[in-house]
């Protein structure tokens, strides 16, 4: 009982500072809290498949996790990777539908599952948390359109160039368990072999350094111009 309490009250803390839930009074979040349920789940764990219906918003309290379609013939094209902090799932909860995605933890993922009754109460009793949620979701396809652009129009090497160019910190992208050239090729819609030309000629044209720990930029402007090439082969 101690535990679940003392749970409630870190979820609760989370709540607070999320976008689309300001202006709700301390009440209706500790509600949300109380009805919301905690899961740890082991590395590739899956948290829901694709197909299936969710009806749980989830929110990620720490590790990390990826969300992928999958082909009939076994092809996965990763759609985005989840890291602690962020809310997942808006489509199950909110429009009951099946998940267009396989949600995986990449590391042991702490896990708050936060009921569709308990959200359906909110949304109904305070319309302009419901805008905010609605915008979140117009978020997460504007996202979409952008990653299904980006595969129809860019080659890899841009798709690569500017995936480390957004996820550099100081010009460097620090490597972890599970940024292998496998999960990268799945995140870029190719295939390992593919994605190590594209390293290599990176490499060679002096615009990046890599190593089992971390990927350096070198070059920022000449990664940038190969960042902006749409000329698909």
């Amino acid at each position: 009982m101690s535990e679940n309490f003392s749970r409630a009250e870190i979820l609760l803390k989370r709540l607070q500072s999320f976008d689309y839930l300001r202006g709700l009074d301390g009440e209706t979040l500790r509600r949300l809290a109380n009805a919301s349920s905690w899961k740890v789940y082991a590395p590739e764990a899956v948290i829901f498949w694709e197909g299936d219906v969710e009806s749980n918003l989830f929110y990620l309290q720490y590790g990390s996790l990826k969300a992928l379609k999958s082909s009939p013939d076994g092809r996965k094209q990763v759609l985005r990777f989840i890291n602690a902090g962020e809310i997942f799932n808006e489509m199950g909860a909110l429009a009951h539908r099946p998940n267009p995605a396989t949600a995986i933890a990449l590391e042991e993922s702490g896990v708050w599952l936060i009921p569709r009754h308990a959200l359906e109460e909110i949304v109904s009793t305070h319309p302009r948390t419901a805008m905010q949620i609605i915008e979140n979701m117009a978020d997460k396809i504007i996202e979409l359109v952008t990653l299904a652009a980006d595969l129809s129009l860019k080659t890899v090497e841009a798709r690569f160039a500017t995936l480390l160019l957004e996820q550099a910190e100081g010009d460097v992208i620090k490597r972890r368990r599970w940024t292998n050239q496998i999960e990268l090729a799945a995140r870029l819609g190719t295939v390992p072999d593919v994605l190590s030309r594209v390293i290599r000629d990176l490499t060679k044209a002096g615009l990046i350094e890599i190593d089992r720990q971390q990927i350096r930029i070198i070059d920022r402007g000449g990664l940038l111009a190969r960042a902006k090439r749409e000329d698909k082969p």
